[in-house]
C-alpha cells in the first residue's frame, strides 16, 4: 500500500551522485553554485568599478541632453577625462604589466575624442568647429585602429562576414552626405572611412569592443544627419547621439582594457615537486 512518505533508508527513485564540492539543499536535488562561478562573477563586478564614475557622468549628461538642460555642455567635457581615468585605473588593477605603447594609444584615442567633443571650446579661433571636430575624431579613430590592429590579445578572429553591413552603411551615408557637404566633402569621406574602419576592426575583437564600434558608428551617423540635414530629426535626437556615443566609447575602452588584462602571462616556473634526477633514481 502506498503511503504519504518514506521510511528511514527508503528512497523514491534513483539518487544522482554528488560530485566533489557539490551539495544539495534540504529536501531538493538542486546543486549549490560552484565557487568558481562566484569568483568569476565577483571578478566581473570588480572590473566594472573603475568605470562607475564615467557611467554616472554619462547618465547625467545624456539626461541633460534629452531634457535640454543648461549643464549639458559643461558635463560633456567631463566624459573623456573620466574615461581616461577609468582606463588607467583598470590597467593598474590588471595584475600584470601593461605595455606602455598600448596604454598610450588608448589614451590618445580618448584625448582625441575629448578634443573633438569640445572643438568649439578648444579651438575658438575657427568660425566653424566642424573641421576641427572631424580632425580630432579622425585622429582618435586612427589610434583605435592601430591599437586594435597591433595590440596583443585584442583582436581574436578574422573580420566576420556580417561586418559587410558597415560597408553598406558607409556607401549609404556618403550618398546622403556628400552632396550636402560642400567644401567638406573630402574630409567627410575620409572620416567616414576611419569611422567604418574602427567598426570593422572592432568586429574582430570581443563582444564589448565589437558593440562599442557599432554604437560609435550609429552615434556619428545620427550626428551627421543632424548636421548636414538640419530639421530632419527631432530635437531630442541630440540625446540619442550622446547615448550611443557614451555607450560606444565606454564599451570600446572597457573591452580593450579587459583584452589586455586577459593576455596569457609568461610561463611561470613549475611549483610542484620535481622528478628525481637520473643519478638519484639509480642510487635508490
Amino acid at each position: 500500500m502506498a503511503t504519504g512518505g518514506t521510511g528511514p533508508g527508503e528512497t523514491t527513485g534513483p539518487v544522482e551522485p554528488i560530485g566533489p564540492g557539490e551539495t544539495t539543499g534540504p529536501a531538493c536535488g538542486t546543486r549549490a553554485v560552484q565557487p568558481g562561478t562566484v569568483r568569476a562573477g565577483a571578478a566581473r563586478a570588480r572590473a566594472l568599478v573603475p568605470f562607475v564614475l564615467y557611467a554616472l557622468l554619462s547618465a547625467v549628461h545624456v539626461l541633460a541632453c534629452f531634457a535640454d538642460l543648461p549643464f549639458a555642455g559643461p558635463t560633456k567635457l567631463t566624459l573623456m577625462p573620466a574615461l581616461a581615468l577609468a582606463a588607467i585605473w583598470a590597467c593598474a588593477r590588471a595584475g600584470r604589466p601593461v605595455r606602455a605603447g598600448a596604454l598610450a594609444l588608448l589614451l590618445a584615442a580618448i584625448a582625441g575624442s575629448w578634443l573633438g567633443d569640445g572643438a568649439a571650446t578648444f579651438f575658438p579661433m575657427f568660425d566653424d568647429e566642424l573641421p576641427m571636430m572631424l580632425l580630432c575624431f579622425g585622429l582618435a579613430h586612427l589610434a583605435y585602429l592601430l591599437l586594435m590592429w597591433r595590440g596583443a590579445g585584442i583582436a581574436v578572429r578574422r573580420v566576420p562576414r556580417w561586418a559587410a553591413v558597415y560597408l553598406v552603411a558607409y556607401v549609404a551615408l556618403m550618398l546622403v552626405l556628400i552632396p550636402r557637404a560642400g567644401a567638406l566633402a573630402v574630409p567627410v569621406a575620409v572620416y567616414g572611412v576611419l569611422l567604418v574602419g574602427t567598426a570593422v576592426m572592432a568586429s574582430r575583437c570581443g563582444p564589448a569592443v565589437a558593440w562599442g564600434g557599432a554604437w560609435f558608428l550609429v552615434s556619428d551617423a545620427i550626428l551627421s544627419i543632424r548636421i548636414f540635414l538640419p530639421g530632419t530629426l527631432p530635437a531630442w535626437s541630440d540625446g540619442l547621439v550622446m547615448l550611443t556615443y557614451t555607450l560606444g566609447q565606454g564599451l570600446l575602452v572597457f573591452g580593450i582594457v579587459a583584452a589586455i588584462a586577459r593576455r596569457d602571462p609568461a610561463p611561470a616556473a613549475a611549483t610542484g615537486p620535481r622528478p628525481p634526477a637520473a643519478g638519484a633514481a639509480a642510487a635508490s
